[in-house]
């Protein structure tokens, strides 16, 4: 052991490895993290070189303690992640963003910001009611799939009525990930949390008796979305639409409405546990680009549409979130995720409201940096630590055999709403925002993170602060009474 003798303090050893190697994770990650949030231009290869350097650190550890390597590698390819790149999501995004360049091309964006037009008054309200659709659908289909099938649509409207497109990006994003947490298939922390807690479908809008989570974002959603009345109050231009927009080709379309449908129903299916299973979202999307551009390409009879589908993918946007994968699961392997989570269940003690509010507001405050997937995954296992503690205890023996089910509620619903709104405060916090911001960066806009959080922090604190109080009222009270 070369590097230990030249340095003591790598002898030392943590439950997750080196302590050398989590020292340089946290290092790194806080720096990376730090430049992407001030250098928006150059997210994607700050991103990428902290990946890179983690990969590295791996190497050398390999060198250093070969065991450890071994225990590393074991998870290094799981539930169809390699190394932390969760490719269902990649997948997605690819997919999606080349079916949406046919769907751009086809003008049907185009007519529907007509209609949108047709029924509004001005541009603030055209942008805050595809705000409030962005959330309305993404309750049902990835955040990520939301933003890329509304944002040409914004686009459009924006291009329409001579007004900066970057707010209402911004708003389509920030409502995706509001209503993550309506529906057991709104987001994948929602479905990985309904596992644990073996909910169902109708569990997110009904759960014992009372009103459940799909209520509760929609009472986020609405004093959320008061605040884009404030974000959009200059935007009070007429627009008008010159109703000229012919949608010649309809099948983009039909392709749109089935990755809508075909998702939905594949939530629904219980597929085998294998790898590839992790992946059919991913590839509902890949293949209906692949009929999308087979059909086109028979139709032009030629190969233009693979070219220009191939073109409308934004490769930047996948190397950055490939690159933020790769570190989070670095951070999550060094136990320094663990490590936020045992301080949480340390500071909680036997105080049940105290340890719900911790569990919202870290969760907030992490999922803003940070993938809320590997961090919801990681504290499921923290929450049911803290409600079995608080469940055995003698003062809150009047709960009777359900003590941890009213205990765990509300610590489950707080961790799911916590860590969901969480991404929406930077624009590096949700795949959402990071698609939204590749989108913009096509177009010619570069957001800072500053100007992102003009919008994404009022609207946040609105969505967090009410669901917050709500979800304590609807199932944390009881515990007390």
């Amino acid at each position: 052991m070369i590097f230990a003798t030249l340095f003591p303090f790598l002898s030392e050893t943590t439950t997750n490895g080196p302590l050398w190697w989590m020292i340089t994770v946290g290092v790194v990650f806080i720096s990376a993290y730090a430049l992407m949030l001030t250098f928006s231009k150059w997210r994607a290869y700050i991103a990428a070189s902290a990946a890179g350097l983690f990969l590295l650190t791996y190497l050398i550890w390999s060198l250093v303690d070969p065991t450890m390597w071994a225990t590393f590698a074991k998870t290094f390819y799981k539930d169809g992640t390699t190394g932390g790149v969760d490719w269902n999501v990649i997948l997605m995004i690819a997919g999606t963003m080349g079916l949406v360049t046919m769907f751009i091309e086809s003008k049907m964006p185009a007519l529907l910001a007509d209609k949108i037009i047709e029924k509004t008054p001005n541009a603030k309200w055209a942008m805050i009611s595809l705000s409030v659709f962005a959330g309305i659908i993404s309750a049902f289909i990835d955040n990520v799939a939301t933003v890329l099938i509304v944002a040409p649509i914004v686009i459009n409207v924006a291009r329409k009525s001579g007004i900066n497109p970057i707010k209402g990006l911004i708003a389509i994003a920030v409502a995706s990930n509001l209503e993550g947490a309506a529906t057991l298939v709104g987001d994948t922390t929602s479905i990985i949390t309904a596992g644990h807690m073996h909910l169902n479908f109708a569990d997110f809008f009904w759960y014992h008796g009372r009103p459940s989570l799909f209520f509760v974002n929609q009472i986020g959603l609405l004093l959320a979305t008061l605040t884009l009345l404030f974000v959009f109050r200059k935007d009070t231009q007429k627009i008008t639409s010159d109703g000229k927009t012919i949608v010649k080709d309809y099948f983009p379309s039909f392709l749109m409405l089935a990755l809508v449908g075909l998702l939905i129903v594949a939530s629904f299916i219980a597929w085998p546990d294998t790898y590839v299973s992790n992946l059919i979202n991913g590839l509902i999307c890949i293949s209906l680009m692949i009929v999308g551009v087979i059909y086109s390409s028979l139709r032009k009879r030629n190969l233009s549409p693979l070219k220009e589908t191939i073109h409308g993918i934004d490769f930047q946007t996948i190397l950055m979130l490939v690159s933020i994968f790769i570190m989070v699961f670095a951070l999550t392997q060094s136990g320094i995720v663990a490590m936020i989570g045992q301080g949480i269940s340390s500071l909680a003690g036997d105080n049940v409201f105290l340890a719900y509010t911790i569990i919202v507001f870290v969760s907030v405050l992490v999922s803003a940096f940070i993938d809320n997937i590997p961090y919801v995954a990681m504290m499921l296992g923290v929450v049911e630590i803290i409600a079995y503690n608080f469940a055995g205890s003698p003062q809150f023996a009047h709960l009777g055999a359900e003590a941890y089910l009213i205990i765990s509620t509300p610590l489950y619903f707080g961790l799911l709403v916590g860590s969901t709104l969480g991404g929406n405060l930077t624009p590096v916090g949700a795949s959402a925002n990071i698609t939204a911001m590749g989108i913009l960066r096509k177009q010619g806009y570069e957001v800072s993170t500053g100007d992102f959080m003009k919008i994404s922090l009022p609207y946040t604190l609105a969505a967090v602060l009410s669901a917050y109080g709500i979800v304590w009222l609807l199932f944390g009270l009881q515990i007390s009474l």
